[in-house]
């Protein structure tokens, strides 16, 4: 007498918004955990941004605003975004290292969500960006840096900071898949970051004195939209439209690069 073999029923490549959540959390923990085995990324987190505020406060304050203190209520809100910014792109750089290494390839084979290693990473990575918003504020306020305004404010101030990162660090997840070497990522930072940040109001209070198209620019950047609501939110003044703008610039970004950024991933070899 024979006996009928089963074959075991194919495995769904599909998964569950629940289990796509928990494969997200899992992940951006795993991203989280490793500092405890590579500590120099937490130093490069908590040492750059220092260095930032001590350099542009104490070598352009002067000269910007007659001395130090006058320049911190300008300045700190505009390190902060930029140090967003460029922390994005820790993003791109740490997903592309993953994938050169093999590690996206063992991340495919399992029966997990398609988008969770792309939005672990993304998740984990704007949770550092709170450490270094924090670390921001922190030396401010010991060179002299006031907060004007109160507790809520300063929080929603992290609030929109870490939702325009995480819209925002789309881009370099994009520019991950489309690269062979980490370090290329870093030269996009460079080319594009840089002076996108520079062309805007992080580290001048107005665009006076600026010529015409150039003054445009710079009022226009999603960069000093966000600016002036971290000010507006930190030191006092209008925040509400700066804030939609920023976020308006954001959620655009987004719809652009995420999409093509989980095709990416799934098209690579």
């Amino acid at each position: 007498m024979s006996t009928a073999t089963l074959a075991p029923p194919p495995l769904s490549r599909r998964v569950s918004p629940g289990t796509a959540v928990r494969n997200t959390l899992t992940l951006a923990w795993r991203n989280l955990v490793q500092i405890k085995h590579n500590p120099m990324e937490l130093l490069d987190l908590s040492i750059q941004p220092i260095m930032f505020v001590l350099l542009f406060a104490y070598v352009f304050g002067p000269a910007m605003a007659g001395s130090v203190e006058r320049y911190l209520p300008v300045v700190i809100p505009g390190i902060i975004a930029q140090n967003a910014l460029f922390a994005g792109m820790s993003t791109g750089f740490g997903l592309n290292t993953d994938i050169t290494k093999g590690v996206f390839d063992r991340f495919r084979s399992l029966p997990i969500s398609r988008s969770a290693p792309l939005a672990g990473r993304i998740i984990a990575d704007t949770v550092k960006q709170a450490w270094s918003m924090t670390i921001l504020l922190l030396v401010g306020l010991l060179i002299g840096f006031r907060v004007g305004t109160d507790a809520f404010s300063v929080l929603l101030a992290f609030l929109l900071l870490l939702s325009f990162a995480l819209l925002f660090s789309w881009t370099s997840v994009f520019i991950a898949m489309k690269v062979s070497e980490p370090e290329k990522v870093q030269i996009f930072g460079f080319v594009v970051i840089f002076p996108l940040s520079f062309l805007s109001t992080a580290f001048i209070p107005t665009t006076k004195g600026v010529p015409g198209p150039l003054a445009w620019v710079m009022d226009n950047s999603p960069v000093t939209q966000l600016v002036q609501a971290m000010r507006g939110l930190l030191v006092g003044g209008p925040v509400l439209e700066h804030a939609l703008i920023a976020l308006a610039w954001g959620v655009g970004i987004a719809l652009i690069f995420a999409p093509l950024s989980l095709r990416a991933f799934k098209n690579r070899a």
